[in-house]
């Protein structure tokens, strides 16, 4: 299976921005772990700052055949109708993933326009969320 990694705005700081919240780990290390979590399956990796890119990424994706998805969609959670659309209007399963609980933060954290259009939605795991939602894929393909 193929599965792209989305993450999006302020995601290029893991590591730096918020240790106690984020950890201490940039993504591009974590991502070459779970590369290795599954030899078996293409993971591909795409970040952007600007909402427009992380559109261009879904709909690049989601039509292809024996592929899904893992977004952090960032701060574009709480206010992104349109990446909540792109994901209504694509084919292929999407996960939603978020570092820390969105739910155990302030209040405005607590909307998700894009859970509903999402096939499942992680939040609070640490980074781990991801293997997670990369396991939830391939079971639901299985």
């Amino acid at each position: 299976m193929n599965i792209h990694v989305i993450n999006g705005p302020n995601l290029n700081l893991l590591g730096k921005r918020q240790p106690e919240i984020y950890g201490s780990q940039s993504f591009e290390e974590y991502f070459e772990e779970l590369i290795g979590q599954f030899p078996d399956h293409k993971l591909t990796y795409f970040q952007s700052n600007h909402e427009g890119a992380l559109i261009d990424a879904l709909h690049g994706c989601g039509f292809d055949e024996n592929t899904a998805a893992v977004i952090n969609p960032g701060g574009y959670t709480h206010t992104s109708i349109a990446l909540a659309d792109a994901i209504a209007g694509i084919e292929i399963s999407v996960v939603e993933v978020h570092i820390s609980n969105i739910y155990e933060r302030e209040e405005f954290r607590h909307q998700s326009y894009l859970k509903p259009n999402c096939a499942h939605s992680i939040v609070g795991q640490g980074l781990d969320g991801y293997r997670q939602a990369v396991e939830w894929l391939l079971a639901e393909k299985s």
